[in-house]
């Protein structure tokens, strides 16, 4: 599960620093994917992020920072991105992954295991980094992020 954790914290940091590069238009050019355009997907990952947290925590849901009412810049999904994801990673390993939660949405009871959510949450954020890592490339953007478990692991050899 570490593995997976650090992946993905190490992957968003990488869309970020691309991200940062990209002019108000860019990230708020529209897309048939995703949320759209670039700035609400990377919001929505960090808010699904902050969600499922709670969820582990068992605590009431927070604040999305995709339903904010003005837009966030990168530097502030990134920031809220660090915070979010040392919660998460506390939150996954503050317990057995086996442990079955059940969090209420809608009226409706769901049972979960945590480390079913950890994965959710992993390969939720996978899933639109890849149409972030598209979307770049609609824009023009030649030198796509590193997103790959495989480059993760070159950069961060076991010692």
């Amino acid at each position: 599960m570490l593995v997976l954790l650090d992946f993905d914290h190490w992957a968003n940091e990488r869309l970020f620093d691309a991200c940062d590069l990209l002019t108000d238009a860019a990230l708020d050019h529209p897309f048939e994917m995703g949320l759209g355009s670039l700035r609400p997907t990377l919001a929505h990952n960090v808010g699904a992020m902050i969600g499922w947290t709670d969820v582990l925590n068992r605590a009431e849901p927070r604040f999305r920072p995709e339903q904010s009412e003005s837009p966030m810049s990168v530097a502030d999904i990134r920031a809220l991105h660090e915070t979010a994801s040392a919660e998460f990673r506390t939150a996954v390993l503050g317990g057995p992954m086996d442990e079955v939660l059940t969090p209420e949405r809608g009226g409706r009871s769901y049972r979960f295991s945590r480390g079913g959510i950890a994965t959710h949450v992993v390969t939720h954020s996978m899933h639109h980094r890849a149409q972030c890592l598209n979307m770049l490339r609609h824009l023009g953007v030649e030198t796509q992020p590193e997103s790959s478990v495989f480059q993760w692991m070159l950069a961060h050899p076991p010692a």
